[in-house]
C-alpha cells in the first residue's frame, strides 16, 4: 500500500500526496507548477485548450496520446509521462518544427488555443509518418480556433510531416530510453491510497483488488477515461468520494475476436478500440470517428459509455442492434446478461453492489447481413447526439425480413428497442410499401422528450427517416450509395 501518485512531468520525476480525488490535472500544471500555457477554454474537454500528452509503456512500446487536462484527474496519472508545450521547445530557445510550421504558415492569431493545437500537431507528428488530409482534419477535431481558419494550421502539419521525430530536436525522441526506464521503475501491483481530509483516491493495483474494493466501497465512484465524470466536478461541482481509477488496468484493456464476436474489455478506449472495429463491423468504426474528439476518444472507454447509463451514449445503441451481452463481475464471481437488459430506467442500470463492468461480447454481423449507425447531432464533429438510431436486418431467400434488431439513443429514458416496429417488420417483403406502412410504428416503441438538442417531434420524425434511409441504403442505386458513402466520410 502506498499514499502518492508518481509520474513524469516534462523532465522531472513528480510525486504528488494529499490532494483531493478530484483536481485535475489542468489545475495542478497552472496552479502548482505554474505551466499556463495550458489553456482553461472551456472546462469540459469540448475546446483542446488544455491539450497535453500522456505517454504510458504499452506491450514494451512507450505510446503517447492527446488528452484534455480540464477533465483528467491527477490521481489518474501513476506511471505516466506527462509532456506540456513548455517541454517541446529546445534549451537554446529554438522552436520544436512543430511549433515553427505554425508560424511559418501563420496557423495562430490570438494565441489562446495556439498551444493546444500544437500539441494535438505533436500527437500526430510523432504517430504518423505521412498523414493524408483526412487524417490531420481528424486529429484536429478535439480543437476549436474562433480567428485564425482552420487551413494555416492544416498546412502546418502538412509541412512539419516532411521532418521526422530525430534525437536533434525532439525530447521525446532523444530521452526515449531513459523514459522508459524510469516509467518501468513506476510500475507496481500496490494499492495506492491518497488521503486529503475525509477524501480518498484508490488505484487498485489489479482487477482483482478493484472487485475487492467495491465490496469494502460499493458507493464509489469509478472513474476510466473521465470524459463524462470530469464533467460532474468541473461542470457540476459534485463532491465525489472515494474515488477509484481504473485506467491503468491492463487486464481490462484487452480486445479478442474469434469467428462469432469480438470481446472488448470494458478498459479500452475508443482509439484502442478504433482498428478493431474499422477492419471488422465498419459502421461500428465509422462511429467511434464521431465520438467527441481525438482527445475525448484517446480517454474514454466503450465500457464507461456503457456504464454510466446515459440514454444520449453513443455505443449502447450500436451494441444492442448487434445484440452483445455485458459482463458484470464482483468480488463474488462474474455474470452476463443482454446489453439490452442492463439499462434499466433513466440513472439506474442493472448492477448489483459491488459489481463493475468487466467486458462487452459483440457479436458479428451475420454474413449477407445489412448493418448500418446513424449519428444526428448539430454539428458532424465532437458533439452529443441528438439521437442515434442502429439498424441490423437480415433478408430471406425471398426477400422478406428474416430478423431484425432496431434500435435507439435519445429517444427515450434508457437506450431502446423498436420493438414494434421491429414486428411491423419481421415477416415482410423488404420493400418501399412494407416501409411505409410501417414508419408509425415507431409512436408505439418512443415518446421522446424536447429539450435543448432537438424537439420531441424532430426526433420522432429523424428517426422514421432513417428507417427510409436504411430502406433505401440497402436497396438503392448505385448513384444513392455512392451519396449515402460521400455523406459518412
Amino acid at each position: 500500500m502506498t499514499d502518492c501518485i508518481r509520474f513524469i512531468l516534462n523532465g522531472e520525476d513528480v510525486a504528488v500526496s494529499s490532494f483531493e480525488p478530484t483536481e485535475t490535472l489542468l489545475d495542478f500544471l497552472r496552479l502548482k507548477r505554474r505551466l499556463t500555457g495550458t489553456k482553461e477554454g472551456c472546462a469540459e474537454g469540448d475546446c483542446g485548450a488544455c491539450t497535453v500528452l500522456v505517454g504510458r509503456l504499452d506491450g514494451g512500446r512507450l505510446a503517447y496520446e492527446t488528452v484534455n487536462a480540464c477533465i483528467r484527474f491527477l490521481g489518474s496519472l501513476n506511471g505516466t509521462h506527462v509532456v506540456t508545450v513548455e517541454h517541446l521547445a529546445a534549451e537554446s530557445g529554438m522552436l520544436h518544427p512543430v511549433q515553427q510550421a505554425m508560424v511559418d504558415c501563420h496557423g495562430s492569431q490570438c494565441g489562446f488555443c495556439t498551444p493546444g493545437f500544437v500539441m494535438s500537431l505533436y500527437g500526430l507528428w510523432l504517430s504518423n509518418d505521412m498523414p493524408s488530409r483526412a487524417e490531420i482534419e481528424r486529429a484536429l477535431q478535439g480543437n476549436l480556433c474562433r480567428c485564425t481558419g482552420y487551413e494555416p494550421i492544416v498546412k502546418a502539419a502538412e509541412q512539419v510531416a516532411r521532418t521526422r521525430p530525430s534525437a536533434l530536436f525532439d525530447p521525446l525522441e532523444r530521452d526515449r530510453t531513459n523514459i522508459m526506464a524510469r516509467l518501468w521503475n513506476l510500475q507496481g501491483s500496490d494499492t495506492i491510497t491518497v488521503v486529503k481530509g475525509d477524501r480518498r483516491l484508490i488505484v487498485p493495483g489489479s482487477v482483482a483488488a478493484l472487485a475487492d474494493l467495491l465490496t469494502e466501497e460499493p458507493e464509489a465512484t469509478i472513474v476510466a477515461g473521465a470524459t463524462d465524470v470530469g464533467l460532474w466536478v468541473t461542470k457540476q461541482m459534485r463532491d465525489l468520494n472515494p474515488v477509484i481509477f481504473i485506467n491503468h488496468l491492463t487486464d481490462l484493456q484487452t480486445i479478442a475476436s474469434d469467428d462469432r464476436a469480438i470481446t472488448i474489455g470494458a478498459g479500452v478506449s475508443y482509439s484502442r478500440a478504433f482498428d478493431t472495429l474499422k477492419a471488422e463491423i465498419p459502421a461500428l468504426g465509422r462511429l467511434i470517428e464521431r465520438i467527441g474528439g481525438q482527445q475525448v476518444r484517446n480517454m474514454g472507454t466503450i465500457g464507461g459509455n456503457i456504464a454510466n447509463g446515459s440514454p444520449i451514449g453513443d455505443t449502447p445503441p450500436a451494441l444492442i442492434a448487434l445484440g452483445a451481452s455485458v459482463r458484470l463481475r464482483s468480488a463474488s464471481g462474474s455474470r452476463e446478461l443482454p446489453l439490452e437488459d442492463y439499462f434499466i430506467d433513466y440513472g439506474k442500470q442493472d448492477r448489483r453492489p459491488g459489481e463493475f463492468v468487466e467486458s462487452i461480447r459483440v457479436p458479428r454481423p451475420e454474413a449477407g447481413s445489412h448493418y448500418a449507425v446513424h449519428k444526428i447531432s448539430k454539428r458532424r464533429d465532437e458533439d452529443i447526439s441528438a439521437l442515434c438510431g442502429a439498424f441490423n436486418l437480415t433478408l430471406a431467400e425471398d426477400g422478406t425480413v428474416s430478423h431484425i434488431r432496431i434500435a435507439f439513443g435519445g429517444m427515450a429514458a434508457t437506450p431502446k428497442r423498436a420493438r414494434a416496429m421491429e414486428a411491423a417488420l419481421f415477416g415482410k417483403p423488404w420493400n418501399e410499401a412494407t416501409i411505409t406502412a410501417a414508419r408509425d410504428a415507431f409512436d408505439q416503441d418512443y415518446k421522446p422528450l424536447t429539450d435543448w438538442r432537438a424537439t420531441a417531434e424532430y426526433r420522432q420524425l429523424t428517426a422514421k427517416n432513417l428507417l427510409t434511409r436504411f430502406f433505401l441504403e440497402t436497396t438503392g442505386t448505385p448513384q444513392e450509395l455512392k451519396r449515402f458513402a460521400e455523406e459518412e466520410a
